[in-house]
Order: structure tokens, then C-alpha cells, then sequence
């Protein structure tokens, strides 16, 4: 377990997220071979083709936190001196303000006792505090940057990136869920709904299942009593 408190906000944003790294790793998959170089100066991440320098993506980046082994801590970007204490980040602090959540206002946190903070533990704690600065600003791709020592940095990225529409999704989403394991899934696809802007309906009282819409498409999902999904379906096209 990496940050409980931050983990339940990554888990109810896991299906936006994941549709949205994946969005980002097929961009930079078709680089081939890359690197990536960040700029904090400029406050930008630029994912480049070896074999073609020319062929770039080039990303807002916005600092959300830093993950270091040696003080065994999380350091929040609006406190760290290469942070800025009105960007991005701040929305974290003001939600954790507004709902009582210490993990969020604080501005450096411990590593769990019990957490071994070794780099596989670092790697799984950034991709929570990513998903759960996804859940919060609504912003999406994040990533995971080894900057040394161990130590990782979580960047938000403003990516030129496609919206993501059911469409995309009822094509994506076969493959990811096979790999995802999802505590809630009632509560993700509902919440994949609302971050993606889509409309989102309800079977039954029970909430049996789910039908989401947008101009794209539409997409059934049917849960179980355990709220697991245990059906998928899509339809594209544009609806009325």
C-alpha cells in the first residue's frame, strides 16, 4: 500500500487515467525509440525521436509532487523550491483544505512505516499521486519521472493529445480493463463519465449497469452484486 488516503482518490479516477496514459504511451510509442528531456525553466516535457530529432511531442508539465528515498518523503510541488505555490499543484491543497484530508495540506509526507521505499514502491506511489491529481484537477496524462537518486517527480502534462471520446474508449477498453484491477468499478465508470464529460445513465435502481453517451457513441457496462464489471459493449456513431 503507497498513500491510503491518496490511493481511495486514484481509484475512483483509475478508468479516466488509464485510458489517458495509454492515450500518451501510443503517442510516444510512434516516436520508436525516444527520450525525454524536461525544461523546468520553460515548464515543459518534450518526449523526442532518437532516429529524427525533428519528430517531437512537446507537453505542458505541470510539477505536482517529487517521491525521495533518502528523507523517505513526498515533497508537494507549491512547497518545493522548483514548485510554484499557485500552480497546479495548489488545487491539491485546496481540496484537502476543503475536505479535511491532511495527506493533501501538508506539505511534506512520511513514507508509511511499513513501506519498504525501495524504487518498485516509489515507482507505484507516483502513479497514485498522478491518479489522484487526475481525480482532483481533471487533468490527464501525468508522468512518472526518474530525476536521480531514486527519486521520481510527478509532472500533470498538458499533451496534444485527442479528447478522449466513447469511441476511443469502447476501443481501448477490452484491453485495458483485462489488466486493470479496479476496487470500485460502479464508482470508476461513473466517475470515468463525469471526467470525460460524458452523459452517464443508470439501468436501474440497483445499478445493475450503465450506459454512457457522447457524440461519438455509447457504451453498456453491467456490474455485478460486487460491483465488479462482468459485461462491456459499444455501439459508435453519433447520437441524438
Amino acid at each position: 500500500m503507497t498513500f491510503a488516503a491518496l490511493q481511495s482518490l486514484a481509484d475512483r479516477a483509475a478508468l479516466f487515467t488509464a485510458l489517458r496514459q495509454d492515450a500518451l504511451v501510443t503517442a510516444t510509442e510512434e516516436l520508436g525509440d525516444h527520450r525525454w528531456d524536461a525544461d523546468m525553466t520553460a515548464g515543459t516535457i518534450t518526449f523526442t525521436a532518437n532516429a529524427d530529432p525533428s519528430r517531437q511531442i512537446v507537453t505542458h508539465a505541470h510539477l505536482i509532487a517529487t517521491i525521495a528515498p533518502g528523507p523517505r518523503s513526498l515533497l508537494w510541488a507549491w512547497a518545493h523550491p522548483q514548485g510554484a505555490a499557485d500552480g497546479l499543484a495548489s488545487r491539491l491543497r485546496a481540496h484537502g483544505l476543503e475536505q479535511g484530508i491532511a495527506e493533501l495540506f501538508d506539505p511534506e509526507l512520511p513514507f508509511p512505516a511499513d513501506a519498504s521505499g525501495d524504487e518498485s514502491w516509489i515507482a507505484a506511489s507516483a502513479h497514485t499521486v498522478g491518479g489522484a491529481a487526475t481525480e482532483i484537477t481533471g487533468r490527464a496524462p501525468y508522468y512518472s519521472a526518474p530525476i536521480g537518486g531514486g527519486t521520481r517527480a510527478v509532472f500533470l502534462l498538458d499533451a496534444p493529445l485527442p479528447d478522449l471520446t466513447v469511441a476511443a474508449a469502447v476501443i481501448a477498453l477490452p484491453r485495458i480493463l483485462s489488466g486493470l484491477a479496479l476496487p470500485d468499478a460502479r464508482t470508476a465508470v461513473w466517475d470515468l463519465a463525469r471526467l470525460a464529460g460524458w452523459n452517464l445513465t443508470w439501468a436501474d435502481e440497483n445499478y445493475t449497469g450503465a450506459t454512457v453517451v457522447d457524440a461519438s457513441g455509447s457504451a453498456r457496462f453491467r456490474f455485478d452484486e460486487q460491483a465488479r464489471i462482468v459485461g462491456f459493449d459499444g455501439s459508435l456513431g453519433a447520437k441524438a
